[in-house]
């Protein structure tokens, strides 16, 4: 089976032309009976290979860390190894020379960026350490934001060497965390306030990733990847915050507080379908469950209120996959015209058109 990934593959290769790329996708579109352009394409698996590189890749990732917890390099004892970090960094860099650049293996290479980038995060947290072991919060702040920048500009030479997908949310989660550190770093007692800045950074990558969206309305390249993992960063940076900041975990949920969630989830679904991106409604999921359970509650539906939240959840979100591509259009139709030009197409011939 051939994801969207490897036809857009196999366009820039030349192996085949644009035009007979478009022609299968619009077979495929007719089999299914279904329009393409409301899929989420993202390459994960091209086969059991996959999971085993991933695994093997894993297991040495820890072996090298591992080894490298024992290279102190002046680090006390009960104190993180810079070189360990480096390890991992480094490993995960000439591993994905092969099973990125070469091979274009999907979940190996998420994998080895998340490597990379967790493993450069480390190296610089533990020098930071080592240097300065009990900084003050404005120093903290300072520091926090320098090793925030200091694996931005890592994750980019890696997206200009790799161009894998899920590069540019690493970077810009790295970038928030920046702006987040220097305005602790600016204002320490900021921090009662945090929840504010992640919704306010969600926020952001979310303008990022419908950026990356509208330049590619068909959904037939790589940008469109990019804008899939953008959203995927950003959907729970907003749900959770906002979610937060209601209250909802603070104790007993009232009445009100659960009728506002679910109203919320509703608005959620609503852009979920304009932008046709599904992130923000598995984000919420878990609120929108625990709120619709607390009003089965208070209903009197004590011993069956997780049986009956679950039955109606799950028979909604199955509904509305099943009619995604109507419930969407209606949603499309009835935005203005210069929202609805910035938005995926509602079908395959509108992308051909274009």
């Amino acid at each position: 089976m051939y994801s969207e990934s490897d036809l857009q593959n196999a366009v820039e290769a030349g192996a085949i032309s644009a035009e007979a790329a478009e022609a299968l996708r619009a077979h495929v579109s007719r089999l299914r009976a279904s329009p393409l352009v409301d899929e989420e394409h993202f390459r994960l698996l091209t086969g059991f290979n996959d999971i085993f590189v991933t695994i093997a890749a894993t297991i040495l990732l820890v072996a090298v860390g591992w080894l490298g917890n024992t290279v102190r390099l002046g680090a006390a004892d009960y104190q993180p190894s810079v070189a360990s970090g480096l390890f991992i960094a480094a490993t995960s860099w000439g591993l994905a020379e092969y099973f990125t650049r070469q091979r274009r293996m999907a979940l190996p290479s998420i994998l080895l960026l998340l490597g990379f980038a967790g493993g450069v995060t480390f190296a610089l947290a533990a020098l930071v350490l080592q240097v300065v072991p009990d900084p003050a919060p404005r120093a903290g702040g300072l520091l926090a934001s320098g090793i925030a920048l200091a694996t931005a500009i890592a994750i980019w030479f890696h997206w200009k060497r790799f161009m894998v997908p899920i590069t540019v949310a690493a970077g810009a989660l790295a970038v928030a965390g920046v702006g987040i550190a220097l305005v602790y770093a600016a204002i320490p007692r900021i921090e009662g306030a945090l929840f504010w800045l992640v919704l306010l950074a969600g926020l952001g990558i979310f303008a990022a990733a419908m950026w990356w969206d509208m330049s590619d309305r068909g959904r037939t390249t790589r940008r469109s990847d990019v804008a899939f993992w953008l959203h995927l960063t950003a959907a729970p940076m907003i749900a959770h915050s906002m979610f937060h900041l209601l209250g909802v975990f603070d104790g007993e949920m009232g009445a009100g507080t659960a009728i506002t969630v679910l109203l919320l989830y509703v608005a959620f679904g609503l852009v979920a379908l304009a932008i046709d991106r599904r992130a923000l409604l598995v984000s919420s999921l878990a609120y929108v469950l625990y709120a619709l359970y607390a009003l089965m509650e208070q209903a009197g539906a004590v011993e069956l209120s997780w049986a009956f939240t679950a039955l109606i959840i799950g028979s909604a979100l199955l509904l509305l996959s099943a009619l995604w591509h109507k419930a969407r259009k209606l949603v499309v139709e009835g935005l203005p015209e210069d929202i609805r030009g910035r938005l995926p197409y509602l079908d395959r011939e509108a992308a051909v058109k274009a």
